[in-house]
């Protein structure tokens, strides 16, 4: 690997054999460890909290994965044919794309919606040591109230489109159908460190998900709270010290790596 090159654009394929695009960060000097990221919701592996996130990780020495799930950004595939289980199947394929490239990865990254599919893609990838959320919910199905009203159109019609972030995306009945079925308890199995970032004032997921994913967890387990931040990190200085904080919290389960 070039020490010149810091950002390499990479491809891997999904279960179906479609390829996902991803960007993995590395450091300049060593690099200490590697981590997977996991963005949130419809949003791709060019957003801004996930960027600056793994940016900042790997000048702390770790080199980060951040990827498009299927059918966003650079991946291919149709977004109304994915759902919660491809979201988590798609993460462990680029675990296994790390595996088999790079250096298994060592730390598990998910915000917001990638939260929960990192905290139930978990138990696939058993090399990572620790895993950290961010805004994050604690079941899937918190996911559906970001529908609205179209959220009974899509149960009797099939399918609806569905305004996501000023953007319109068209959601299944599958989706619906996927995430109420997911069965709770991957928390309390998660069977290694976990530390959770949330916002006492998000207004797009409540703090009490924080809270519920913290008492389901098993110790250890912590708790940082992001104070002033929106939901999406819209500030530099707070997904700067979500990677700063991260990056010391993880330092115990890295393994020093000579890539």
């Amino acid at each position: 690997m070039s020490r010149s090159k810091r950002r390499h654009k990479v491809r891997f394929p999904n279960p179906n054999g479609l390829p996902l695009a991803g960007i993995l960060e590395t450091p300049q000097g060593a690099t200490h460890g590697f981590a997977l990221f996991a963005p949130c919701f419809t949003c791709g592996k060019d957003v801004l909290a996930a960027s600056r996130i793994c940016r900042r990780l790997a000048d702390h020495g770790i080199a980060t994965l951040r990827l498009d799930f299927t059918g966003l950004g650079d991946s291919a595939g149709d977004f109304s044919e994915t759902s919660f289980s491809s979201n988590v199947a798609d993460l462990i394929c680029a675990a296994r794309f790390l595996r088999d490239e790079y250096q298994p990865a060592d730390l598990l990254i998910g915000h917001s919606f990638g939260g929960a599919a990192v905290l139930a893609a978990a138990e696939s990838i058993p090399e990572a040591k620790a895993v950290a959320t961010v805004a994050s919910p604690a079941d899937p199905k918190h996911v559906l109230k970001q529908f609205g009203s179209a959220l009974e159109i899509i149960q009797q019609e099939g399918q609806a489109e569905v305004q996501l972030s000023r953007r319109p995306f068209v959601i299944r009945k599958q989706f619906v159908d996927d995430v109420l079925g997911i069965q709770e308890g991957h928390i309390h199995k998660l069977g290694r460190p976990l530390l959770i970032y949330h916002s006492p004032i998000d207004q797009v997921v409540s703090i009490d998900e924080a809270a519920d994913i913290y008492n389901r967890a098993l110790h250890p387990k912590s708790f940082i709270s992001l104070d002033d931040a929106d939901h999406l990190l819209s500030e530099r200085a707070d997904a700067l010290y979500v990677a700063d904080t991260l990056a010391v919290w993880a330092q115990p389960h890295l393994k020093a790596r000579s890539v």
